[in-house]
């Protein structure tokens, strides 16, 4: 796959995150599972050469356009602007080495993980399209050196950021997904309740037709 100019690479370069995205770790997950309707995806690589980050990257890209999906890229930004990412996602120590203004030059959305309120305002500074800010409950996919954050400081970080929208990640499932909401978030990360599932696709079902209703306006 060859680099292609912004707006080719970009289709939904007008619209924002959607409530509820998945985090997957590779193009095969991203293969698999996006075709089911997801609209907003996340890949979240680790330990992979330079070359397989690229490729893994473009075949995520292509599958996502194929599909109407946006992208999230996790980390790699260089990788991600070179290959037309709909939105790349740093963490605090990626955000220190970023170039944060050529991320934006290129016309890429930027979101940056938050923990703490020292954090949250170095984010704020760097002028982010998103604010995360995670584990909401404890997760079982990895150790965490931080406590769950809980529900009311996912409020007080909606109250300090506004308008900019707040995604809430960390030990989220169906059942906590509409307090979530109503706490503060505006869409919600997910990778431990569908990727531990016996049937991960089911279970991302069970999460999009919950998705589909929150975007309909359609109670439960």
């Amino acid at each position: 796959m060859t680099a292609l100019t912004r707006n080719e690479a970009r289709p939904h370069a007008g619209g924002g995150l959607d409530v509820f995205y998945p985090i997957l770790p590779d193009s095969g997950w991203i293969e698999r599972l996006v075709p089911l309707g997801i609209g907003t995806v996340q890949l979240r690589l680790k330990d992979r050469s330079a070359a397989e980050i690229r490729r893994q990257i473009a075949v995520s890209l292509e599958v996502c356009r194929a599909h109407g999906c946006q992208l999230i890229v996790n980390d790699y930004w260089r990788e991600a602007l070179e290959l037309g990412a709909d939105y790349i996602h740093l963490g605090q120590e990626d955000l220190v080495a970023a170039d944060v203004a050529a991320i934006k030059s290129a016309g890429a959305r930027l979101g940056i993980s938050t923990h703490d309120p020292a954090e949250l305002e170095l984010a704020l500074a760097a002028g982010p399209d998103y604010i995360a800010l995670g584990p909401i409950y404890e997760t079982r996919l990895k150790a965490m050196k931080w406590a769950p954050q809980g529900l009311e400081r996912l409020g007080a970080w909606k109250a300090r950021i506004g308008a900019l929208p707040l995604v809430a990640i960390g030990g989220l499932t169906p059942p906590r997904a509409d307090g979530v909401l109503a706490a503060g978030a505006d869409s919600l990360a997910v990778i431990t309740d569908f990727m531990t599932a016996d049937d991960p696709a089911d279970r991302l079902r069970t999460w999009l037709a919950w998705a589909a209703k929150k975007r309909s306006g359609t109670a439960d």
